[in-house]
């Protein structure tokens, strides 16, 4: 295997919030419309901005992160991409250089030069001296440019253009516009499937975009080969249902590769909808918004008792956060509604006002270490004691509970399955 060279871009920003994605998504659909291939990643764990990125570009995206998904596998996952596409985008997370390893960390360790996105709607000259900041903080980051968000005109957009330092590239500007930016709710962006505009707002991002700068296409990077890497087929034959619909949905693109490549066949089935379950060994049910969708999850009662069958049969259940919280006896949202769940777990969840937690996680399991993250709004109450607890390489306190029950293993963890092949397999071997 050879070195492989692709045009790149690592989207960052001063701070979260900023319009990141909404940027990175423009940048995708802009240049897929000129019928160049778009390869988009996700810096860090997250399954909303995904979604959205993956409609622009009209590929699957894949997270990069040098502790979760770790420096080999991202390097493959570059040299990867490098060799099917024309350009790849890569949205950071949080600030740029916030967090360990931050996106600035990434950047530099497969060098990859950084735009940074800044929030430009309270602000004239002060734009120059925060890009300068950002370009000039740490010596050895590949920085390439910069562009302004939520612009009140083109003129203002103008001010900050001329406002940056000679070195620093001007990639353009978008207008503050209800017609561009992406809603939220209290886990991060809306869903893609949710938003029924999704493609008008893409579209609209992409126009603006292209009437605000030259748009043309980052120099080539080059990434490495990878090591070869060899996956046993400890699952062959084994048929997976896995639960995704608007109310399952936080699902890893490379934990679905790896379970094919691991030599399960997925069977798609949705708790809210159907009325039984296809004809599977084990079941995956991934985080999500179950909370939203209370009153359906339960008057779907058949689905209830097939999923209870299933595990009476002693066949295996792996449930991460939102998939967990649909085993529990009850589920209330943050408005005091509540909803009877399956009660194949001991225990009862109640959305909170705020985050109740936000960690990296690694977990020691039967079958080996997963690493993965947290992130969820809910407080659990369950009888049952854990089989192991989540450790935070970043010195959190937070350390997730996971429970086992015969076959049935549930966290609020979301695993990152390739970072052990052999514990994932584990999780689902009949």
């Amino acid at each position: 295997m050879s070195e492989r060279s692709c045009p790149a871009l690592l989207i960052a920003a001063p701070a979260s919030g900023q319009g990141k994605t909404t940027v990175t998504a423009a940048l995708a659909r802009l240049h897929a419309r000129q019928g160049r291939r778009v390869r988009v990643f996700k810096c860090g764990p997250d399954f909303l901005d995904p979604m959205i990125l993956a409609r622009a570009s009209g590929a699957p995206v894949y997270q990069l992160d040098l502790w979760m998904v770790g420096e080999a596998e991202s390097r493959r996952l570059l040299w990867q991409a490098a060799g099917e596409a024309d350009l790849i985008l890569i949205e950071g997370v949080m600030g740029l250089f916030d967090g360990s390893p931050s996106a600035a960390d990434l950047a530099r360790r497969f060098g990859v030069p950084v735009l940074a996105v800044i929030d430009g709607s309270a602000m004239a000259q002060t734009f120059g001296a925060l890009a300068h900041g950002l370009a000039s903080f740490q010596p050895d980051l590949p920085f390439s440019g910069v562009l302004g968000n939520r612009v009140g005109s083109a003129r203002h957009g103008e001010i900050l253009r001329d406002a940056l330092p000679e070195a620093i590239r001007w990639y353009g500007a978008l207008p503050r516009s209800a017609a561009v930016e992406l809603p939220s709710r209290h886990l991060g962006l809306v869903q893609a499937e949710e938003l029924s505009d999704l493609d008008a707002r893409l579209d609209a991002a992409a126009d603006a975009l292209a009437a605000s700068a030259e748009v043309a296409l980052p120099p080539p990077v080059a990434f490495a080969a990878p090591e070869a890497q060899r996956v046993d087929a400890l699952l062959a034959g084994v048929r997976i249902g896995v639960a995704l619909d608007a109310a399952f949905a936080f699902l890893y693109q490379a934990n679905l590769d790896l379970l094919r490549a691991l030599g399960a066949e997925l069977c798609f089935f949705s708790p809210l909808a159907d009325s039984r379950l296809p004809q599977v060994d084990s079941l995956y049910l991934p985080g999500g918004y179950p909370e939203l969708h209370l009153a359906r999850l339960e008057a779907n009662q058949a689905m209830a008792e097939a999923i209870r069958a299933h595990h009476q049969a002693g066949k295996p259940i792996h449930a991460e956060c939102g998939g967990m919280l649909y085993l529990l006896d009850r589920l209330t949202d943050k408005q005091g509604q509540s909803g009877r769940m399956l009660g194949l777990l001991p225990g009862a969840a109640t959305l909170q006002p705020r985050l109740t937690a936000l960690a990296l996680q690694e977990v020691e399991l039967p079958g080996g270490r997963l690493r993965g993250h947290t992130f969820h709004h809910s407080a659990l109450t369950c009888d049952l004691q854990p089989i192991a607890r989540g450790e935070c390489p970043n010195y959190r306190r937070t350390a997730e509970a996971v429970y086992r029950q015969g076959r049935l293993t549930a966290s609020y963890i979301h695993f990152y399955l390739p970072s052990d092949p052999a514990a994932a397999a584990e999780l689902f071997q009949p």
